[in-house]
């Protein structure tokens, strides 16, 4: 594991460990960010912990055509009363994100550095986020990075609704021509949308 000073560039990810880990420190601005991001690398960490920096071996990704949505969710997705927007309120959902009570953690990564790095990149265009309105509160919603070549890099979501995050994935993947989403490492959840793992060197291929 290599440790960052503010200027320095990123090893090459074949040096990360079995886990994925690759390095720790660096600053956390947007320029950082997106450097890591088209290197198939991402910041991971509790906020009791220094800057984490990740590319996993084997990658966890959704082919959009792959996407699977259960008979019963597409009866929900019929039948809810939920409105869902992109880029409607990026700050909202990336704060959102950040609060979520999450099993397993005792902490965040999304600190207030981060939000402020990911609303400057949402500001530059890269990052997206999708809203789930409901009676016109926030009850859901997702954020990741769009890198402009096809691939779009999922950060995190939350849900104040059963099914809300859910619903937001599926609607975004299904009405946006991306060719691979960057689920990063392995949950449940996503490998019943379809979501599976493939090499690091065949998802740097798609970078």
């Amino acid at each position: 594991m290599y440790f960052l000073e503010p200027n320095d560039s990123f090893p090459d990810v074949s040096l990360a460990d079995e886990d994925g880990l690759l390095a720790f420190g660096g600053e956390l601005t947007a320029g950082r960010l997106l450097d890591a991001y088209q290197k198939g690398i991402f910041p991971w960490f509790e906020d009791d912990q220094p800057v984490l920096w990740w590319s996993p071996n084997p990658r966890f990704v959704l082919y959009p055509p792959e996407l699977k949505v259960s008979k019963s969710m597409k009866q929900f997705m019929r039948n809810c009363n939920l409105e869902i927007t992109v880029n409607k309120d990026f700050r909202a959902v990336i704060t959102e994100c950040a609060l979520a009570k999450r099993e397993g953690q005792a902490g965040t990564w999304i600190t207030n550095d981060m939000i402020e790095a990911y609303v400057e990149l949402h500001e530059m265009g890269y990052a997206k986020s999708v809203e789930v309105y409901h009676d016109n509160k926030l009850v859901g919603g997702l954020y990741g990075i769009d890198l402009g070549n096809g691939v779009f890099c999922g950060e995190s979501m939350f849900t104040k609704q059963s099914n809300a995050s859910k619903a937001a994935f599926i609607t975004f993947i299904q009405n946006t021509n991306y060719k691979l989403i960057d689920c990063q490492v392995y949950t449940n959840h996503l490998e019943s949308l379809g979501a599976k793992e493939i090499s690091r060197a065949l998802f740097l291929s798609y970078l």
